[in-house]
């Protein structure tokens, strides 16, 4: 399956996306926006036009940290938060929330530091990821930004995949299938 790729346009930029099994029976087309320029800044421009008015951005580590950055850039803000998949010595006051994710193997947890909390706490909270597959990360993030008193205002990622294609609660710039172990598209 090495060599085999998935085609794709995402709001006007062309990418061949590399299909990499996730299991016996499953395989994903690989989105990897770290390292391309040109998709991060687009997609954080494109993103920003069909974005709700929200006062901070938060997303997951690691791979929606060029887009969360680049989107904080475009749009003038100086800050943004992570939710981190680690507890890091400066967090203090730590929410955190389980999440199991397509990606990861086995139970995770993400944590937010309770200064950034503090700060979003009845604030406009736009929520970023690179792909939303099962929507797992997106729930945990969006379950933290309540614990702190947030209000989410919308949901945001580069790319919708498999199941999460339908669902109107989020924005996006493309679809992505899910596909067999053959490489063939499921949905």
């Amino acid at each position: 399956m090495a060599d085999k790729t998935y085609p794709i346009d995402i709001a006007g930029l062309h990418r061949e996306l590399p299909l990499c099994p996730a299991s016996d029976t499953l395989t994903i087309a690989a989105f990897v926006i770290f390292g391309d320029v040109e998709m991060t800044v687009h997609a954080a421009r494109t993103l920003l036009e069909l974005a709700p008015e929200f006062d901070y951005l938060v997303a997951p580590e690691a791979k929606a940290i060029p887009l969360i950055h680049e989107m904080a850039r475009q749009s003038g803000r100086n800050e943004y938060f992570l939710v981190r998949k680690a507890k890091k010595l400066y967090m203090d006051g730590v929410f955190e929330v389980t999440v199991n994710s397509i990606t990861t193997v086995g139970e995770q947890k993400l944590y937010m530091d309770g200064a950034d909390a503090k700060k979003i706490k009845g604030k406009r909270v736009l929520i970023l990821d690179d792909v939303i597959s099962t929507g797992e990360s997106l729930r945990a993030v969006q379950s933290l930004v309540e614990q702190a008193g947030g209000i989410t205002v919308g949901k945001m990622a580069i790319l919708a995949e498999g199941d999460a294609i339908g669902r109107e609660d989020i924005t996006y710039l493309a679809p992505l299938p899910l596909f067999d172990s053959d490489g063939t598209p499921l949905n």
